[in-house]
């Protein structure tokens, strides 16, 4: 089972149902995948046609196969009102790597309340793994060649570190090639 990370930016809506009779609402957004939820800021005064442009982070496995995003008015005193949600499946997200920026309806009891603008980024755990480990290779190329030269157990300790560097990169390509 592959894991890693969902990127989720957020965007805007467009042609949300106002819930607030005598003013703008103030629309914000409730992500959730799985257990995990996610809160957008508010974007105050701006009514039926809210633009964020915020980017949030989930830990996903494959068994994460929704993304459902809840838009809500803000209320002062009161409670905050539902204007509707929309529910993005994952399945293509896994393959692709990357959804551009996509419209979704937005449903309230079963009727059309408006769209949402979101676009996805799934990097698999290992990838995050390659890169983590690209780095510490070439520090300590770094380290080897600038800071060690003329100490031998400066040097060992350097190699060690390397030996250990290459041995990681090797098993983050096996856990790649199983996953992919």
């Amino acid at each position: 089972m592959v894991q890693g990370t969902l990127e989720v930016l957020l965007v805007g809506a467009k042609g949300l149902e106002n819930t607030d009779y005598l003013c703008n609402m103030d629309p914000y957004a409730v992500l959730k995948c799985r257990s995990q939820e996610q809160k957008s800021s508010v974007a105050s005064g701006k009514g039926s046609d809210p633009e964020w442009n915020e980017t949030f982070m989930f830990s996903v496995t494959h068994n994460a196969t929704e993304l459902i995003i809840k838009l809500m008015d803000s209320d002062s005193g009161t409670d905050d009102d539902f204007v509707g949600e929309a529910t993005i499946s994952l399945e293509a997200i896994y393959t692709e790597g990357s959804i551009p920026p996509t419209v979704y309806n937005v449903v309230k009891d079963e009727e059309y309340r408006g769209e949402i603008k979101v676009g996805l980024t799934f990097t698999p755990e290992v990838l995050y793994m390659l890169v983590l480990t690209s780095w510490m290779i070439a520090i300590g190329v770094y380290l080897r060649k600038t800071l060690v030269d003329g100490s031998s157990h400066l040097e060992k300790e350097a190699d060690t570190l390397m030996s250990h560097c290459i041995a990681m990169v090797s098993r983050v390509l096996e856990a790649w090639n199983k996953a992919y």
